[in-house]
């Protein structure tokens, strides 16, 4: 090891250079497909390590990854999941860092490899992942993140909309739509067509409200929506596919009968129970007149606002706030007879012409009365009947997000994962708006000459969603059948098949994105032999159309020594990294302490001894090179161990 006198710490320098970042987006019927492309240098005289690191959206599925070197491009390859742990496992036992895709944070999953290039040459890396855009509160949302941790000379972010019913209406936003950016952002609109293009000089990307000396780091949020002159919606077929979107508008809401089920237990206490009251006091009076309302509260005991539905009239509506706002928490975790109490109260109170719903929210696991998941979840189940939907909010990380989640599945509902952030309240109110206005119950899509449909029959539509339905075409005539809907006469059928080169294979890939999404899900609910067979078909699928998924896993091979690494699809449930995707600050004094001080630091301490002998350590990682060979440690690993299986 080297002396402090032939040893000296320095501020890393600058070692390599992003002189390209692009990201290309591509939306045609909203399906997306977004390439990033990072062109990067390695400015030293000798090879290192360079790092491509990108954050996608969690309901994205990524479907390519290369890197090319020296004219030689290395394909990542989509394999299923346990033959690339294997690949994974091997490559851990040989020393080699193999992790490629970090946890899940709210909205987007870091991305992240590295390469070793030699001295003063390039690597491109290129990403690419598909997403079905979502219709919520009457837009679309495509979610664009930009952080290339440096300033960029090229950097370009170009994204086409395409939309054969029109385009009603195009917003920009998101924190790198700043004062300071607007004129680096341009938007075109057409009738059929929307450009958003966004190319800041590299003055502006270390000037701007959520820039710094490494560049941006933000949002592109594009947000639109189509028009909308037919009720029957959107029907467009391509090369024996066809995708129904169905969104009408102009029908008359329907009232509501809600429960409300909230968690005060213990663990509820302070900030969550504090945001938990100012959510319920805005979504109280929101509530439509002729709504029917009720609130239970549950820790080891249940208590009841009131023993019946009450209608949403001004003067229930302030009652009930008063008693939102006397809310404490204390005590253990009663799920199953909160929820049973609420269906209970709901089933007491038919209303005819109405939609019924169902809203829990917990932070914790069942503590005590019922505490077994599975009799908890056949209890619910055959209380509700398939009558109306469940929908389960789990707040933070402490709660079991799967038990939610098939607790909800199992009901025609969702879960939803809110964050402990300082805008919960938001999240929890603006879950709310989505459901807060149904249109129709009982939805059946039926269609004629067709097979291998995805999800067709809905429990509930609610205004500014979208009800979405693909699959393949078994003879020329499509047609649909008439049942519960009575508007599909003024249905709108478009044929793509001879359009535009890069619309031919969309709708097929949307048909296999939507097929795999629903698969993974119908899988939380099935059992022995159906579980099997549903997971093949959405493994089979998703080797077919090289998507990563919970199924598969990318292995990439890179050109050094034939090293592996693997692309996971993480978990909802999990947690994200402690470690933030931007780099961890050191602090070193001269005392010898690494502490924090004035928020002032460094990312890197480098170490160089003898001749071409550098050691580099980061918060998360020590890099070892001796001029011809990288070796990497995570804090956590043994150093020792490895040299001594050397």
């Amino acid at each position: 090891m080297a002396t402090a006198g032939s040893a000296y710490f320095e501020l890393q320098k600058r070692s390599s250079e992003t002189y390209g970042f692009h990201i290309n987006s591509t939306v045609t019927s909203r399906y997306a497909t977004t390439v990033i492309t990072s062109r990067v240098a390695n400015l030293l005289n000798q090879s290192q390590e360079v790092h491509f690191e990108v954050k996608i959206p969690k309901d994205a599925f990524i479907s390519q990854f290369k890197m090319t070197i020296e004219e030689k491009t290395y394909d990542g390859v989509v394999k299923e999941k346990e033959e690339a742990q294997q690949q994974y496992n091997q490559a851990v036992s040989r020393g080699q860092s193999a992790g490629l895709v970090s946890a899940v944070g709210r909205t987007l999953e870091d991305f992240k490899t590295s390469v070793t290039v030699a001295a003063f040459s390039k690597v491109t890396f290129e990403l690419t992942y598909e997403e079905l855009l979502k219709r919520r509160l009457g837009k679309y949302e495509l979610l664009i993140n930009a952080q290339p941790m440096q300033p960029v000379a090229d950097f370009k972010i170009d994204v086409h909309i395409h939309e054969n019913i029109g385009i009603s209406f195009l917003e920009v936003k998101g924190g790198l739509s700043t004062k300071d950016l607007t004129n680096a952002i341009t938007t075109i609109r057409a009738d059929k067509d929307a450009w958003v293009k966004f190319y800041p000089t590299r003055d502006q990307q270390t000037k701007c409200d959520v820039c710094s000396k490494n560049g941006l780091n933000g949002n592109l949020i594009i947000m639109y929506d189509v028009e909308r002159q037919k009720q029957s919606g959107d029907l467009t077929v391509s090369n024996g596919y066809f995708v129904h979107y169905f969104a009408p508008t102009d029908i008359q809401r329907i009232p509501k009968n809600v429960v409300f089920i909230i968690d005060r237990s213990g663990s509820m206490s302070g900030k969550k129970i504090e945001q938990t009251r100012l959510a319920m006091l805005r979504i109280l009076s929101d509530l439509a007149v002729d709504d029917h309302f009720g609130l239970i509260t549950f820790s080891g005991h249940i208590q009841t606002w009131k023993p019946e539905l009450l209608k949403a009239t001004e003067g229930h509506v302030e009652e009930a706030k008063m008693f939102v706002k006397r809310i404490t928490s204390g005590g253990s975790t009663d799920i199953n007879d909160a929820v049973l109490k609420a269906v209970d109260m709901i089933n007491k109170y038919p209303q005819e012409g109405s939609a019924s719903i169902l809203i829990l929210l917990t932070d914790g696991d069942p503590t005590t009365g019922e505490t077994n998941p599975l009799k908890i979840q056949e209890n619910v189940k055959k209380a509700i009947g398939e009558k109306f939907p469940l929908y389960s909010l789990g707040f933070g990380f402490d709660v079991s997000f799967e038990f939610l989640k098939k607790l909800s599945l199992e009901n025609n509902g969702v879960g939803r994962r809110i964050y402990e952030d300082s805008d919960a309240d938001l999240q929890l109110q603006g879950f709310y708006e989505e459901v807060a206005i149904p249109l129709l119950t009982d939805v059946h899509l039926n269609y004629q000459g067709v097979a291998n449909l995805t999800q067709s029959t809905f429990n509930q539509y609610y205004n500014g969603s979208e009800i979405v339905v693909a699959g393949q075409i078994t003879d020329n005539s499509l047609e649909m059948e008439k049942k519960n809907i009575q508007v599909w006469n003024d249905l709108m059928v478009r044929d793509l098949s001879s359009d535009r080169p890069e619309h031919e294979n969309f709708i097929k890939r949307l048909w296999a994105f939507l097929t795999v999404k629903q698969l993974l899900e119908k899988m939380v609910l099935l059992k022995d032999v159906e579980k099997e067979n549903a997971k093949k078909e959405a493994l089979d699928l998703s080797l077919e159309y090289k998507f990563v998924t919970p199924l598969t896993s990318m292995v990439v091979t890179k050109p050094q020594d034939e090293e592996i690494q693997v692309a996971h699809k993480p978990k909802e449930g999990e947690k994200p990294n402690r470690h933030s995707s931007g780099s961890t600050k050191i602090y070193f004094s001269m005392n010898g302490q690494l502490e924090s001080f004035g928020g002032k630091g460094f990312s890197q301490i480098a170490i160089h001894y003898k001749t071409n002998h550098h050691l580099l350590l980061s918060a998360t990682e020590i890099i070892y090179n001796d001029g011809q060979k990288t070796v990497k440690f995570s804090w956590e690993q043994d150093l020792t161990h490895h040299e001594r299986e050397k």
